[in-house]
């Protein structure tokens, strides 16, 4: 059976360089960068996504110093729009875009694919529920051993196809189907982003999010482990912050402002944090010796190639 789309949704990592927690996680809008933790202290990962994209990536983890510093020296020179020697702030920003659009472009193909049957360019509500679920839906679910939860997903699904389909026709044109696999970038679906946030953290179905399930949705303590830095600073901000009527719930309209800031750019954040974390002389852009330089920072980021797209002399910006 094909992986469920509820399952395989990602609530993507977006963890502003500087200004936002380590494990800021449900901030959508934008595609996420990466879906790991953005914490230097630990590692690059984050940022080797962001610079590289996601498979991409996982390429240069398996090349030598000497290839990865050639095919970084490409990726600079594609950066480089302006072909002044120099990687600029904007240039870097609009890169780093340009691999969130393509993420979900590549993304909303692949799955376009399995789910048109009748290759008819356009997906029903019917062969996305037969594509995904149709092995147990003659049984009612009788064959898994959760049936309850499969039921549960099925019923959002649906729900979140109905809300992506704008003309309410039960039929999926590529807009809509991109709407449905990435609500966080339809401005018409952030209801739905939003009462499924509440439903997954929500845990004891109050209709509002206390501080323990806010916590707990980001991390769960272990035996004799104490707890993290940035935890403490999350209770901070739940109370300075997210919690903007002080009743110690996080309501509907509160959910939203978390993780529906629209204003928050994590791509320009990504460019600012890179340039000030390998920018050796400080002047405000970077040139191929400062990248090369840290070619273990930059072999760890998703500006190489984001979600799945192979950088390559024919990929056109």
């Amino acid at each position: 059976m094909m992986l469920l789309s509820s399952l395989a949704y990602l609530y993507f990592l977006a963890a502003a360089a500087l200004a936002v927690p380590a494990q800021e996680k449900r901030v959508h809008h934008q595609a996420g960068l990466s879906d790991h933790v953005h914490d230097d202290s630990q590692n690059y990962q984050y940022d080797h996504e962001a610079f590289l994209g996601k498979e991409e990536a996982k390429t240069f983890d398996q090349l030598t110093p000497e290839e990865s510093k050639d095919r970084l020296a490409k990726i600079v020179d594609r950066i480089d729009t302006d072909k002044d020697g120099y990687v600029t702030h904007p240039e870097l920003h609009q890169w780093i875009k340009h691999r969130q659009r393509r993420y979900i472009e590549e993304n909303v193909n692949k799955h376009w694919k399995d789910y048109d049957e009748n290759r008819d360019d356009k997906i029903a509500w019917e062969e996305y529920k037969n594509t995904t679920y149709g092995y147990y839906l003659g049984e009612e679910f009788s064959d898994v051993e959760d049936k309850d939860t499969y039921k549960s997903m099925l019923a959002r699904d649906e729900r979140r196809f109905k809300a992506a389909d704008k003309d309410r026709d039960g039929i999926a044109t590529r807009e809509e189907f991109t709407a449905f696999l990435h609500p966080e970038e339809f401005d018409y679906m952030k209801d739905v982003v939003v009462q499924e946030t509440m439903e997954d953290i929500d845990k004891d179905g109050d209709g509002k999010i206390n501080l323990y399930e806010y916590i707990g949705d980001m991390y769960t303590m272990e035996d004799g482990e104490s707890e993290p830095d940035w935890v403490q600073t999350e209770r901070k901000h739940f109370g300075e912050f997210r919690d903007v009527n002080k009743d110690g719930y996080l309501d509907a309209n509160e959910v939203a402002q978390w993780v529906l800031p629209g204003e928050v750019d994590h791509a320009d954040n990504e460019a600012k944090h890179l340039i000030h974390e390998t920018d050796t002389n400080k002047d405000g852009r970077l040139t191929l010796s400062e990248v090369l330089d840290k070619t273990d920072y930059f072999r760890t980021s998703t500006i190489t190639d984001y979600g799945g797209m192979r950088v390559e002399e024919h990929d056109e910006l």
